[in-house]
């Protein structure tokens, strides 16, 4: 394929996220108006149902198709799109648009998230997810779903006071609004990584690298695009509950019906996963508390701190791959310096806050 095909496509992919994101979090809005719902609570649930389908479909295909590549395939892209949306996806939203966290988010989603995530580690502890584990996770997924309809109800409707009357629509056209946006962004992504991926051959990149960076964060456009618009509107429930529904459907949904389907022979695991990316999956989603309490919101310098952690990820995650003699030096580098200036800032954010309510006090 000419490069400048790759290019066409690569803005064409852009263009189709940013006009689905659009259109799917106005439909959400409105959606949430008309049923009295709260927006975290359809964010937590429609929003992140819709932006969590790229990766449905590639994990549950490449599980389909068999294989130790299929199911590695599967496994990471769910791994690698749950550390992608919470360092990425909240980070890059919280730099456009500081978030107010709704007091549920601490109390009760990202805990959940936190359990789901190491109760998954431990399915998989043994180098395979069978489907018994699968059919687990989905029981799970229908428990917590009656759980968000009981929330739903406890949560106080949405005034309206503070929203744009673009906001409101008749139920046909946010039905719309929701379909054509979800079409548009399913479209945009595969668009967006087909022609990333030829023009990365192009250029000579290695296809393990692709896979590391450019698959792995394709299927997450969808979320990243939903939250930046959501962010940048002022709808931070959206934006949150987005990136924490996904990654509880990434999980319950997704990983449960690869396991299922993948029958007897259960989801084989690569053991460098279970000892390196499912430990950051967790840590990640632990490290959401702290900076959930501080304050009541995720400032832009937070959510720069997060997505600078991504990077540290992917470049950890690209020498170990192609260049493994650089890769122990880099560690050590993070795990000095890295690791303890976050944990102190951390720690300052948390102090600071309480600083803030004691005054309040």
């Amino acid at each position: 394929m000419p490069f400048a095909l790759s290019v066409f496509e690569i803005v064409a992919g852009i263009l189709l996220l940013f006009g689905g994101g659009e259109l799917f979090v106005a439909g959400s809005v409105a959606l949430s108006l008309l049923l009295g719902i709260p927006q975290i609570v359809i964010g937590l649930t429609v929003v992140s149902m819709g932006t969590s389908a790229p990766e449905l479909f590639v994990s549950l295909l490449s599980t389909i198709q068999g294989g130790s590549a299929g199911d590695a395939i599967a496994v990471s892209n769910i791994v690698g799109s749950n550390i992608f949306n919470v360092l990425v996806v909240l980070g890059a939203s919280a730099a456009v648009m500081p978030l107010r966290v709704k007091s549920r988010l601490v109390r009760r989603d990202v805990p959940l998230l936190l359990g789901v995530s190491m109760a998954t580690w431990g399915m998989a502890s043994g180098g395979r997810i069978t489907w018994v584990a699968g059919l687990a996770l989905i029981t799970g997924t229908v428990i917590n779903l009656l759980w968000e309809i009981r929330s739903a109800k406890e949560e106080p409707a949405e005034s309206g006071e503070d929203l744009d009357t673009e906001d409101r629509a008749t139920p046909p056209v946010a039905l719309a609004k929701l379909a054509v946006g979800l079409v548009l962004l399913v479209a945009g992504s595969q668009v967006l990584v087909k022609g990333a991926i030829a023009a990365a051959q192009g250029l000579g990149v290695s296809e393990t690298v692709i896979g590391l960076t450019i698959v792995a964060a394709g299927t997450s456009m969808p979320e990243l695009v939903t939250s930046l618009v959501a962010a940048y509107r002022g709808k931070a429930d959206l934006a949150i509950g987005n990136v924490v529904g996904s990654n509880l459907l990434n999980q319950l949904v997704i990983l449960g019906l690869c396991g299922v389907v993948s029958g007897g022979r259960g989801l084989g695991v690569d053991p460098v996963m279970l000892a390196r990316d499912f430990p950051i999956m967790v840590a990640t989603t632990l490290a959401c508390l702290p900076i959930f309490w501080s304050g009541g919101v995720i400032t832009r310098l937070e959510g720069w701190i997060l997505m600078g952690l991504y990077m540290l990820y992917a470049v950890e995650q690209i020498l170990s791959s192609s260049v493994s003699s650089l890769a122990d030096e880099f560690r050590l580098l993070v795990l000095v310096v890295a690791l303890p200036a976050l944990m102190v800032f951390l720690i300052w954010s948390t102090l600071r806050w309480r600083q803030q309510r004691l005054r309040g006090g």
